[in-house]
Parts: structure tokens; sequence; C-alpha cells
């Protein structure tokens, strides 16, 4: 159904295609379906484990660990794909969620023993399910109009992370947040339904080697790709966080229904900037549109430790998410390029996994480090201060695409 409208919708924008309209459809349905089973939990895991009796510095270590075992499984994964197609990679990824979920609402009782298990196949799932659609997506764009694309994915993915915050928030406060991990487990296992009215978009049973790879093209975008993952954690853990010691004090299960409807209002700058960024980098300007995106979202975070209430954070979610959808949008469609001209597509994208992670887990580390020096509120001000400059090397990958 989600496929059908997602067709008939934009199909007739799309006549210029060289693969089928289809198999982009097939992405933007399954994305869109994934996401929303994603974020529908995932928004409030880091909640749901501090109102557990979890110390701050604990869900900092935490967060670096998962981020630390997707490093791990990059090449395994890298190995499933190039062997059996991004198409079923994303089918087993979603299947091992599914499975994975199923012990969050077990940790009340079984502790790390519950924790420990949804850490390792969470980690998994994801990072499959990353690679994946970057291979899946990468091989079937457009060319000309990529930038179009992107926007319009980047749409779907808004509006799945956009509406299942305040989906998964309402139930958590009506129901308790177990409910919303079960529903997110079923969504899992439909996620992935849609891909398969087509074949797998690249060769299977593939050799990858790493010999021979094009470091002199790809460095710049692999520091770069570091400080995304490093923005990642950022916006997502540390923020939470932040709302949690900060802001809704002593709120119960208030909190998921409040972090929900914030998170959600963040759809608009999002809808509204995606379409409009995608024809931007499509006129030849997607540079342009990262570095000032990366500089908008450095000053975002500068202000994040002086937010005090519901209304700065509805203000800096929804400036983030206008600055982060610009600074993404590009780098992703200089990322393609960069994935065509390697000739190396997946093991390119595979250190793009590891790069991202990387940064992610170091921002984990790194906030941990100054939990164990400073309290929790001034160690998270400390943190987005310092963020505010690291982010900054988003914008330095130097695309060939943007010098042409």
């Amino acid at each position: 159904m989600i496929q059908t409208f997602i067709y008939k919708l934009l199909q007739r924008r799309h006549f210029w295609r060289y693969a089928t309209f289809g198999e982009v459809a097939e992405i933007y349905a399954s994305r869109t379906m994934r996401l929303f089973a994603l974020r529908i939990v995932t928004t409030f895991t880091s909640i749901y484990l501090y109102q557990e009796g979890y110390s701050l510095i604990f869900l900092a270590y935490f967060w670096a660990a998962f981020y630390g075992i997707k490093v791990l499984f990059a090449w395994p994964s890298a190995q499933l794909i190039a062997r059996f197609g991004p198409k079923h990679a994303t089918l087993v990824s979603n299947i091992v969620s599914a499975v994975g979920m199923t012990f969050l609402p077990l940790v009340p009782i079984y502790g790390l023993k519950a924790l420990v298990p949804w850490l390792i196949l969470q980690a998994f799932s994801s990072c499959l399910n990353d690679l994946a659609y970057l291979v899946d997506f990468s091989k079937v764009k457009n060319i000309e109009h990529a930038g179009k694309e992107i926007g319009y994915m980047n749409i779907f993915e808004k509006v799945a992370t956009g509406v299942s915050p305040l989906v998964g928030g309402m139930l958590a406060f009506f129901f308790g947040p177990e409910v919303v991990m079960i529903l997110s487990a079923a969504l899992f296992l439909l996620a992935a339904v849609p891909l398969f009215h087509t074949g797998e978009p690249t060769h299977t049973h593939q050799k990858l080697a790493i010999r021979g790879f094009p470091w002199r093209t790809t460095w710049r975008s692999l520091i770069a790709e570091a400080s995304i993952g490093y923005d990642v954690f950022v916006t997502g853990s540390a923020w939470t966080l932040f709302m949690v010691v900060a802001i809704f004090v002593n709120n119960g299960d208030e909190i998921y229904a409040k972090v929900g409807v914030l998170t959600s209002i963040t759809i608009v700058a999002a809808l509204l900037s995606s379409y409009t960024f995608g024809r931007i980098i499509d006129h030849s300007r997607g540079g342009d549109l990262l570095t000032v995106s990366v500089i908008l979202n450095g000053i975002t975070h500068l202000f994040r430790p002086f937010v005090i209430g519901p209304i700065g954070v509805a203000a800096v979610n929804s400036v983030n998410e206008a600055a982060t959808t610009g600074y993404a949008m590009a780098f992703i469609r200089g990322m393609f390029d960069t994935a065509d001209a390697s000739g190396r597509r997946i093991v390119y994208l595979f250190f793009m996994e590891v790069a991202t992670n990387f940064g992610a887990m170091f921002g984990g580390v790194l906030l941990a480090l100054i939990f164990m020096v400073v309290n929790g509120v001034l160690a998270l001000q400390i943190f987005f201060i310092i963020s505010g400059f690291i982010v900054l090397l988003i914008g330095t990958p130097r695309f060939m695409l943007y010098r042409k």
C-alpha cells in the first residue's frame, strides 16, 4: 500500500529514469517503514534506561559501545551485501531488529542479561541496514536528478522520523514503553516486504578487495563522515539526555509524550527544506549548501546549553533539522558521486559506515569522560560547546562533484 501510494505520487516526475521508478519506490517504502519502527522506540531508549536507574555515565558508555560494535560489524555486513545483495541484507537486518527488540522490555527484570543482547543485535541490524540502503540507493538513483531523488527520500524519511516519536510518545504515556517496543518489533518484520517486487540492483557473489582502493580521492570524505557520526550522537543521545536532566525533570511517563511532541514538530522544517535543497543540489549549488548548513548546525550546538524550556527545545530542534537536512542531502549526493567514480562502491560505503560509527563512538566516550569530571547538566553543556566546533569538519570533504 505504501509503495503504491509513493509510486502514484511521484511516477510522473520520474519519466526520465534509467532504472524503473519501481526500484526507487521500493526503497522509499521500505526505508520509511523501517525508520518508523526504529524511531518509534529508539527516541525513548535513553529515557527508558535512565528511568530504570542507569546513570548518565553508563548511558554515554552504552551508546559508545553500541557504535563501537557497529564498527566491528561493518566488514561482515559489507560481505553479506556483496554476496547476497542489499535487498536480502535488508530483510536479514529487519528480522534481527525484530528479534533484538523483544529483549528491551525485559531489562527491568534481567538487567544487563537482556540489555547486552539488545545492544549486539540492534548494532548488527543497524549497521547492515544502513550499508544496504546506501548501496541500493546509490545504484538505482538517476545521475542527472539524484539531488531531487535524495530530496524525496529525505521527505519520506522525515515523515517517518517526525511522526514516529509522537506516536511512540503517546503510546508510551498511555500504555507504557513496553507496548511501543512490541509494536516496533512487528513493524520491523513488515519493513522489508516492499523490496522484493524487483531483483537485486547489484551483482551478487561479489568479492571485495581493499587493495588498490583510491584513498587520495576519498580520505577527506571519510573524516567528514566521522564528524557526521559524531553529530548524530550529539543530536540524538546527548540531546535526549539533556532534555531528561535539565528540562523535563521528574516528569515520569509524561516525558515520553513531551519529548515525542517536541521531536515531531521538526517535521515541518524538514518537509519545507527537503525538496528545495534537492533542486539546489541538482543546480550545481550543493557545495554552497553543504558549507552554509554545516556552519548553521555548529551554531545551533553552541546555543543548546542555554535552552531552558519546551519552546527553546522546539526552536533548536527546528533549526537543527533544517541545517542537518541541508548538509546531509548535499553530502550524500557528493558521496554517491564518489562511490560511482571509485569503482569500489561497496568498499567505499563500507569505509564510510566505519567512519560514521567511529565518530559517534568517539562522541559517547568524550561525553563519558566529561561526566567523570563535572556533574550531569554542566557536562552536557560543555559537550555541546565543544561539539559546535567539531561538527565543522563535516564541511571539509571537497567532493569532485562540487568542483566541476
